[in-house]
C-alpha cells in the first residue's frame, strides 16, 4: 500500500528500528516537528516516548499512525475533529475484528464445557 501526499510522490518507506526522532519522523512522513507536537495534543493515540531531556522517540506503530493522521487530513480533507473520530471508528472496527476472529460460537463453548464436566467427573471418581 502507496500512501501520496497531495503533491503526488510517495512517502519514504519506513526503515527497521524500534525508535525514531521527532526529525525522523519528520521526514519519513513529511510533516513539520511543530505539527508533530500539535498533533500529540489532539489525538490521543499518539503518545510518543519522552526520554533525556523530554526528547520525544517514536515507535514505528506511532509512525504508522501519523502516517493515517497526515492522510485523514492532507489527502481526504477531514477536519482535526473528523479525523480524531474516523480513528476512533478504525479502532473500533479493528478492535470488533479481533474479538468476531477469537469468539467460539455457544454450541463450541458448550461442547468445551461438556468436556471439562466428563474430566473433572472422572477425577473425582479417581480420588473417592
Amino acid at each position: 500500500m502507496t500512501m501520496l501526499d497531495p503533491g503526488g510522490f510517495e512517502l519514504p518507506p519506513i526503515p527497521t528500528k524500534r525508535y525514531f526522532t521527532i526529525g525522523e519522523v519528520s521526514k519519513l512522513c513529511v510533516v513539520k516537528p511543530h505539527v508533530l507536537r500539535y498533533w500529540e495534543q489532539e489525538f490521543p493515540q499518539l503518545k510518543p516516548v519522552k526520554r533525556r531531556g523530554n526528547r520525544r522517540y517514536y515507535q514505528r506503530h506511532e509512525v504508522k499512525l501519523i502516517r493515517t493522521i497526515r492522510k485523514l487530513l492532507y489527502v481526504e480533507g477531514f477536519t482535526i475533529s473528523g479525523a480524531r473520530t474516523r480513528l476512533e471508528q478504525l479502532t473500533a472496527e479493528q478492535d470488533t475484528v479481533v474479538v468476531s476472529n477469537t469468539s467460539t460460537s455457544g454450541q463450541e463453548v458448550s461442547k468445551m464445557i461438556s468436556q471439562l464436566i466428563a474430566g473433572l467427573n472422572e477425577v473425582s471418581e479417581i480420588l473417592t
